[in-house]
Protein backbone atom coordinates (compact mmCIF):
# COMPACT_ATOMS: atom_id res chain seq x y z
CA UNK A 1 0.00 0.00 0.00
CA UNK A 2 1.32 2.95 -0.88
CA UNK A 3 1.23 6.52 0.85
CA UNK A 4 1.71 9.75 -0.43
CA UNK A 5 3.64 12.45 1.18
CA UNK A 6 1.94 15.74 1.51
CA UNK A 7 3.96 19.06 0.44
CA UNK A 8 3.76 22.44 1.99
CA UNK A 9 3.92 25.14 -0.67
CA UNK A 10 7.03 27.52 -0.06
CA UNK A 11 6.64 30.29 1.40
CA UNK A 12 6.88 33.56 -0.89
CA UNK A 13 10.02 35.46 -1.26
CA UNK A 14 10.21 37.98 0.73
CA UNK A 15 13.92 39.36 0.22
CA UNK A 16 14.26 42.48 -1.72
CA UNK A 17 16.86 43.26 -4.28
CA UNK A 18 19.80 45.40 -2.19
CA UNK A 19 18.97 49.44 -1.81
CA UNK A 20 21.19 51.10 -3.84
CA UNK A 21 23.93 53.34 -1.92
CA UNK A 22 23.42 56.70 -1.65
CA UNK A 23 26.13 58.91 -3.60
CA UNK A 24 28.85 60.90 -1.47
CA UNK A 25 28.50 64.53 -0.69
CA UNK A 26 31.14 64.95 -3.47
CA UNK A 27 29.75 63.27 -6.09
CA UNK A 28 26.57 65.18 -5.20
CA UNK A 29 28.09 68.46 -5.49
CA UNK A 30 30.05 67.61 -8.81
CA UNK A 31 26.70 67.01 -10.69
CA UNK A 32 25.85 70.39 -10.37
CA UNK A 33 25.95 72.01 -13.74
CA UNK A 34 27.25 75.06 -12.10
CA UNK A 35 30.16 74.01 -9.78
CA UNK A 36 32.69 74.15 -12.69
CA UNK A 37 31.76 77.98 -13.35
CA UNK A 38 31.36 78.77 -9.56
CA UNK A 39 34.94 77.57 -9.12
CA UNK A 40 36.55 79.56 -12.22
CA UNK A 41 34.25 83.00 -11.13
CA UNK A 42 36.21 82.95 -7.69
CA UNK A 43 39.23 82.11 -9.08
CA UNK A 44 38.93 84.72 -11.27
CA UNK A 45 38.00 87.58 -9.26
CA UNK A 46 40.78 86.74 -6.74
CA UNK A 47 43.15 87.36 -9.68
CA UNK A 48 41.54 90.55 -10.24
CA UNK A 49 41.44 91.54 -6.96
CA UNK A 50 45.38 91.12 -6.50
CA UNK A 51 46.25 92.60 -9.59
CA UNK A 52 44.07 95.77 -10.11
CA UNK A 53 43.39 97.71 -7.31
CA UNK A 54 40.62 99.87 -9.26
CA UNK A 55 38.42 96.26 -9.13
CA UNK A 56 38.62 96.44 -5.23
CA UNK A 57 36.22 99.37 -4.99
CA UNK A 58 32.59 99.48 -4.56
CA UNK A 59 32.01 101.44 -8.34
CA UNK A 60 33.74 98.96 -9.67
CA UNK A 61 32.09 96.07 -8.07
CA UNK A 62 28.44 97.87 -9.75
CA UNK A 63 30.21 98.40 -12.98
CA UNK A 64 31.36 94.83 -12.69
CA UNK A 65 27.34 93.70 -12.05
CA UNK A 66 25.85 95.96 -14.89
CA UNK A 67 28.20 94.65 -17.43
CA UNK A 68 27.43 91.27 -16.07
CA UNK A 69 23.57 92.03 -16.56
CA UNK A 70 23.71 92.98 -19.64
CA UNK A 71 24.90 89.96 -20.65
CA UNK A 72 22.91 87.37 -18.54
CA UNK A 73 19.93 89.16 -19.02
CA UNK A 74 19.62 86.79 -22.49
CA UNK A 75 22.08 84.23 -21.49
CA UNK A 76 19.42 82.69 -18.78
CA UNK A 77 16.90 82.31 -22.07
CA UNK A 78 19.94 80.94 -24.17
CA UNK A 79 20.45 78.56 -21.01
CA UNK A 80 16.61 77.16 -21.23
CA UNK A 81 17.08 76.91 -24.80
CA UNK A 82 20.00 74.55 -24.79
CA UNK A 83 19.25 72.22 -22.53
CA UNK A 84 16.01 72.14 -24.46
CA UNK A 85 18.56 70.72 -26.77
CA UNK A 86 18.38 74.17 -29.74
CA UNK A 87 21.05 77.42 -30.35
CA UNK A 88 19.06 80.79 -31.17
CA UNK A 89 22.16 82.49 -33.79
CA UNK A 90 19.60 85.57 -34.12
CA UNK A 91 19.24 86.59 -30.50
CA UNK A 92 21.98 89.05 -30.75
CA UNK A 93 20.75 91.37 -33.34
CA UNK A 94 17.36 90.88 -32.24
CA UNK A 95 17.97 92.60 -29.27
CA UNK A 96 18.65 95.99 -31.68
CA UNK A 97 15.59 94.76 -33.76
CA UNK A 98 13.09 95.50 -30.25
CA UNK A 99 14.93 98.58 -29.73
CA UNK A 100 14.87 99.95 -33.50
CA UNK A 101 11.26 99.46 -33.94
CA UNK A 102 10.27 101.15 -30.31
CA UNK A 103 12.30 103.85 -31.04
CA UNK A 104 11.19 104.70 -34.72
CA UNK A 105 8.18 103.54 -34.25
CA UNK A 106 7.38 106.15 -31.51
CA UNK A 107 9.11 108.89 -32.80
CA UNK A 108 7.66 108.89 -36.58
CA UNK A 109 4.10 108.85 -35.39
CA UNK A 110 4.70 110.78 -32.30
CA UNK A 111 3.56 108.39 -29.88
CA UNK A 112 3.76 107.33 -26.70
CA UNK A 113 6.75 105.53 -25.67
CA UNK A 114 4.96 102.62 -24.34
CA UNK A 115 3.18 102.02 -27.22
CA UNK A 116 6.40 101.20 -28.81
CA UNK A 117 7.24 99.11 -26.19
CA UNK A 118 4.50 97.00 -26.08
CA UNK A 119 4.62 96.95 -30.29
CA UNK A 120 8.31 95.88 -29.99
CA UNK A 121 7.44 93.29 -27.84
CA UNK A 122 4.85 91.51 -29.94
CA UNK A 123 7.36 91.76 -32.69
CA UNK A 124 10.16 89.99 -30.98
CA UNK A 125 7.70 87.25 -29.63
CA UNK A 126 6.97 86.78 -33.36
CA UNK A 127 10.36 86.45 -34.24
CA UNK A 128 10.94 83.86 -31.42
CA UNK A 129 7.45 82.45 -32.14
CA UNK A 130 8.38 81.88 -36.16
CA UNK A 131 11.88 80.62 -35.30
CA UNK A 132 10.58 77.85 -33.05
CA UNK A 133 8.11 77.09 -35.56
CA UNK A 134 10.26 76.67 -38.34
CA UNK A 135 12.65 74.38 -36.35
CA UNK A 136 9.98 71.83 -35.29
CA UNK A 137 7.69 72.17 -38.46
CA UNK A 138 10.90 71.68 -40.66
CA UNK A 139 13.12 69.85 -38.87
CA UNK A 140 15.68 71.68 -40.08
CA UNK A 141 18.92 72.44 -37.13
CA UNK A 142 17.99 75.55 -35.06
CA UNK A 143 21.52 76.71 -36.23
CA UNK A 144 20.53 77.11 -39.85
CA UNK A 145 16.90 78.24 -38.53
CA UNK A 146 18.04 80.95 -36.26
CA UNK A 147 21.34 81.88 -38.83
CA UNK A 148 18.73 82.68 -41.79
CA UNK A 149 17.26 84.91 -39.04
CA UNK A 150 20.13 86.59 -37.83
CA UNK A 151 21.14 87.65 -41.69
CA UNK A 152 17.09 88.71 -41.87
CA UNK A 153 17.28 90.89 -38.92
CA UNK A 154 20.90 92.41 -39.37
CA UNK A 155 19.82 93.65 -43.19
CA UNK A 156 16.23 94.94 -41.87
CA UNK A 157 18.21 96.86 -39.34
CA UNK A 158 20.22 98.27 -41.18
CA UNK A 159 18.26 98.76 -44.23
CA UNK A 160 15.21 100.28 -42.42
CA UNK A 161 16.71 102.64 -39.82
CA UNK A 162 18.44 103.85 -43.31
CA UNK A 163 15.24 104.36 -45.31
CA UNK A 164 13.25 105.86 -42.69
CA UNK A 165 16.24 108.17 -40.63
CA UNK A 166 18.71 108.64 -43.41
CA UNK A 167 21.34 107.44 -40.93
CA UNK A 168 22.59 104.74 -39.19
CA UNK A 169 20.96 105.40 -35.95
CA UNK A 170 17.46 106.41 -34.65
CA UNK A 171 17.05 110.14 -33.35
CA UNK A 172 17.22 110.69 -29.53
CA UNK A 173 14.16 109.82 -27.90
CA UNK A 174 14.43 111.48 -24.85
CA UNK A 175 11.71 114.04 -25.38
CA UNK A 176 8.40 111.80 -26.35
CA UNK A 177 6.04 111.20 -23.88
CA UNK A 178 6.53 107.89 -21.88
CA UNK A 179 9.96 108.24 -22.13
CA UNK A 180 10.69 108.47 -18.04
CA UNK A 181 8.45 106.37 -17.25
CA UNK A 182 10.14 103.56 -19.35
CA UNK A 183 13.37 104.72 -17.95
CA UNK A 184 12.35 103.72 -14.85
CA UNK A 185 11.44 99.99 -15.34
CA UNK A 186 14.22 99.37 -18.28
CA UNK A 187 16.65 101.58 -16.67
CA UNK A 188 16.59 103.24 -13.65
CA UNK A 189 19.36 103.82 -10.93
CA UNK A 190 18.85 102.10 -7.54
CA UNK A 191 20.78 103.93 -4.52
CA UNK A 192 20.98 101.24 -2.07
CA UNK A 193 23.27 103.40 0.48
CA UNK A 194 26.61 101.72 0.27
CA UNK A 195 26.12 100.97 -3.74
CA UNK A 196 24.54 102.16 -6.64
CA UNK A 197 23.47 99.34 -9.15
CA UNK A 198 21.44 99.52 -12.29
CA UNK A 199 17.98 98.20 -12.18
CA UNK A 200 19.24 95.41 -15.21
CA UNK A 201 21.18 93.84 -11.98
CA UNK A 202 17.83 93.61 -10.01
CA UNK A 203 15.64 92.47 -13.18
CA UNK A 204 18.99 89.99 -13.96
CA UNK A 205 18.81 88.37 -10.58
CA UNK A 206 14.96 88.21 -10.79
CA UNK A 207 14.52 86.07 -14.22
CA UNK A 208 17.69 83.94 -12.95
CA UNK A 209 15.66 83.02 -9.82
CA UNK A 210 12.19 82.60 -11.88
CA UNK A 211 13.87 80.38 -14.78
CA UNK A 212 15.47 78.51 -11.75
CA UNK A 213 11.88 77.89 -10.64
CA UNK A 214 10.66 76.73 -13.62
CA UNK A 215 13.44 74.43 -14.42
CA UNK A 216 13.83 72.47 -10.87
CA UNK A 217 10.26 73.13 -9.30
CA UNK A 218 8.22 72.54 -12.42
CA UNK A 219 6.75 70.22 -14.62
CA UNK A 220 7.56 72.64 -17.84
CA UNK A 221 11.48 72.08 -16.47
CA UNK A 222 11.16 68.55 -16.80
CA UNK A 223 9.66 68.95 -20.21
CA UNK A 224 12.81 71.51 -21.11
CA UNK A 225 15.03 68.47 -19.67
CA UNK A 226 13.53 65.46 -21.22
CA UNK A 227 13.27 67.58 -24.77
CA UNK A 228 16.96 68.38 -24.72
CA UNK A 229 18.51 64.88 -23.65
CA UNK A 230 16.34 62.76 -25.66
CA UNK A 231 13.59 64.16 -27.84
CA UNK A 232 11.83 60.54 -29.16
CA UNK A 233 11.72 59.61 -25.82
CA UNK A 234 10.51 62.39 -24.12
CA UNK A 235 7.50 62.38 -26.90
CA UNK A 236 6.92 58.26 -25.67
CA UNK A 237 6.18 59.83 -22.61
CA UNK A 238 3.49 62.29 -23.35
CA UNK A 239 5.86 66.09 -22.85
CA UNK A 240 4.80 68.36 -25.80
CA UNK A 241 7.86 68.87 -27.43
CA UNK A 242 6.55 71.35 -30.31
CA UNK A 243 5.15 73.62 -27.94
CA UNK A 244 8.02 73.71 -25.35
CA UNK A 245 10.79 74.31 -28.10
CA UNK A 246 8.69 76.99 -29.34
CA UNK A 247 8.18 78.31 -25.71
CA UNK A 248 11.63 78.01 -25.19
CA UNK A 249 12.27 80.45 -28.54
CA UNK A 250 9.49 82.92 -27.51
CA UNK A 251 11.36 83.15 -23.96
CA UNK A 252 14.69 84.27 -25.45
CA UNK A 253 12.51 86.14 -27.49
CA UNK A 254 11.51 88.15 -24.59
CA UNK A 255 15.02 87.98 -22.81
CA UNK A 256 16.19 90.04 -25.98
CA UNK A 257 13.21 92.46 -26.17
CA UNK A 258 13.70 93.45 -22.50
CA UNK A 259 17.86 93.82 -23.39
CA UNK A 260 16.61 95.95 -25.94
CA UNK A 261 14.49 98.18 -24.14
CA UNK A 262 16.92 98.93 -21.71
CA UNK A 263 19.70 99.99 -24.23
CA UNK A 264 17.18 102.05 -25.60
CA UNK A 265 16.32 104.26 -22.53
CA UNK A 266 19.48 103.95 -21.25
CA UNK A 267 21.40 105.44 -24.46
CA UNK A 268 17.82 107.50 -25.76
CA UNK A 269 19.24 106.49 -29.29
CA UNK A 270 20.16 102.94 -30.93
CA UNK A 271 22.75 102.26 -33.36
CA UNK A 272 21.54 100.10 -36.23
CA UNK A 273 24.43 98.06 -36.19
CA UNK A 274 24.62 96.90 -33.02
CA UNK A 275 24.26 93.39 -31.17
CA UNK A 276 26.50 91.37 -33.79
CA UNK A 277 28.42 88.78 -32.52
CA UNK A 278 26.48 88.46 -29.42
CA UNK A 279 24.87 85.47 -29.76
CA UNK A 280 27.75 83.86 -29.30
CA UNK A 281 28.46 85.46 -26.15
CA UNK A 282 25.41 84.61 -24.59
CA UNK A 283 25.74 80.66 -25.69
CA UNK A 284 28.90 80.80 -24.33
CA UNK A 285 27.67 82.12 -21.06
CA UNK A 286 25.61 79.08 -21.14
CA UNK A 287 28.35 76.83 -21.64
CA UNK A 288 30.61 78.57 -19.23
CA UNK A 289 27.95 77.66 -16.63
CA UNK A 290 27.79 74.28 -17.36
CA UNK A 291 25.22 73.45 -20.08
CA UNK A 292 26.17 71.09 -22.66
CA UNK A 293 25.61 71.77 -26.41
CA UNK A 294 24.26 68.24 -26.68
CA UNK A 295 21.39 69.66 -24.67
CA UNK A 296 19.46 67.88 -21.55
CA UNK A 297 21.72 69.66 -19.12
CA UNK A 298 22.83 73.12 -17.39
CA UNK A 299 21.19 75.74 -15.17
CA UNK A 300 19.82 79.23 -14.65
CA UNK A 301 22.10 79.97 -12.35
CA UNK A 302 25.27 78.51 -14.08
CA UNK A 303 24.48 80.87 -16.98
CA UNK A 304 24.22 83.78 -14.38
CA UNK A 305 27.65 82.81 -13.26
CA UNK A 306 29.30 82.61 -16.84
CA UNK A 307 27.60 85.66 -17.24
CA UNK A 308 29.55 87.47 -14.19
CA UNK A 309 32.38 85.23 -15.03
CA UNK A 310 32.73 87.60 -18.69
CA UNK A 311 31.97 90.86 -16.31
CA UNK A 312 34.36 90.38 -14.54
CA UNK A 313 37.23 89.88 -17.21
CA UNK A 314 35.83 92.66 -19.33
CA UNK A 315 36.12 95.32 -16.54
CA UNK A 316 38.96 93.64 -15.17
CA UNK A 317 41.10 94.16 -18.21
CA UNK A 318 40.29 97.75 -18.21
CA UNK A 319 40.65 98.47 -14.32
CA UNK A 320 44.02 96.87 -14.71
CA UNK A 321 45.21 98.43 -17.91
CA UNK A 322 45.63 96.13 -20.70
CA UNK A 323 44.95 95.60 -23.84
CA UNK A 324 41.45 94.81 -23.75
CA UNK A 325 42.00 93.50 -27.22
CA UNK A 326 42.96 90.11 -25.26
CA UNK A 327 39.48 89.71 -24.63
CA UNK A 328 38.57 87.98 -27.65
CA UNK A 329 41.12 85.59 -26.87
CA UNK A 330 39.91 84.88 -23.25
CA UNK A 331 36.47 84.01 -25.11
CA UNK A 332 37.86 81.37 -26.54
CA UNK A 333 40.28 79.68 -24.00
CA UNK A 334 37.16 79.82 -21.74
CA UNK A 335 34.84 77.84 -24.36
CA UNK A 336 37.29 75.26 -24.59
CA UNK A 337 38.33 74.73 -20.83
CA UNK A 338 34.48 75.40 -19.96
CA UNK A 339 33.54 72.46 -22.80
CA UNK A 340 36.23 70.03 -21.07
CA UNK A 341 35.74 70.69 -17.34
CA UNK A 342 31.88 69.97 -17.95
CA UNK A 343 32.32 66.51 -19.83
CA UNK A 344 34.42 65.87 -16.96
CA UNK A 345 32.74 66.69 -14.36
CA UNK A 346 29.55 65.03 -15.11
CA UNK A 347 31.33 61.91 -16.13
CA UNK A 348 32.97 61.96 -13.29
CA UNK A 349 30.34 62.34 -11.00
CA UNK A 350 28.45 59.62 -12.76
CA UNK A 351 31.36 57.35 -11.91
CA UNK A 352 30.65 58.10 -7.91
CA UNK A 353 28.50 56.18 -5.80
Amino acid sequence: MSSSVATQPSAPSTATPPARAPRSLLARVLARPEIGALAAAIAIFAFFYAVAPAFRTLPAFATVLYASSTIGIVAVGVALLMIGGEFDLSSGVAVTTSALAAAMLTYQFSLNMWVGVVVSLVIALAIGFVNGWLVVRTGIPSFLITLSTFFILQGVNLGVTKLVTGAVATPNASGLDGFESARAVFASDIDLGFITLKVTVLWWAFFVVLASWLLLRTRTGNWITAAGGNQASARAVGVPVPKVKIGLFMGVAFLAWFLGMHLLFNFSSVQSGLGVGNEFIYIIAAVVGGALLTGGYGSAAGSALGAFIFGMTTQGIVFATWDPNWFRTFLGVMLLLAVIVNLYVKNYAAQRK
